[in-house]
């Protein structure tokens, strides 16, 4: 499940998008509906990665790391998330072995979580920010 701080992530990501130059946290914070101060710790945790570039001073403010069309939904949950995976074992950036796991070959529930971990990574790997502004992707964030 998509938390609430990976949704004003994504909420920030795109109004930057939508803009040429840089935008304050104030006006994001409104634009992306998302408290403030909340909203500064993520967009520090996205500048730390290179995905939005932070400027200090009386016109400072935040604009994207990188082009719109090279951001992917699934890199910025990734970054607030973690894995898109539903469980560790089937994980490709945090695979871990499940606590309850006695053979992981015989797991019955494994292809089945592999399954939704890929289709749901080809979805948000294949979906930008640049997409999101063309097409507006507000009902996939559910705004």
């Amino acid at each position: 499940m998509l938390s609430q701080k990976a949704r004003y992530a994504l909420r920030a990501m795109i109004e930057l998008a939508r803009e040429d130059g840089q935008v304050t946290a104030g006006e994001l914070s409104v634009r992306a509906d998302a408290p403030r101060k909340f909203l500064e710790a993520i967009l520090l945790s996205l500048a730390r990665e290179g995905l939005v570039v932070s400027r200090r001073g009386k016109f400072g403010g935040y604009l994207l790391g990188r082009a719109a069309s090279e951001i992917s939904f699934a890199e910025v949950i990734r970054l607030v998330d973690g894995p898109l995976a539903l469980a560790p074992c089937v994980s490709r950036t945090a695979f871990r072995r499940c606590e309850d796991c006695r053979d992981l070959a015989a797991c019955t529930l494994r292809e089945a979580l592999l399954k939704a971990r890929d289709a749901t990574a080809q979805v948000l790997e294949g979906y930008s920010l640049a997409d999101a502004v063309a097409g507006d992707g507000a009902e996939l964030l559910g705004a």
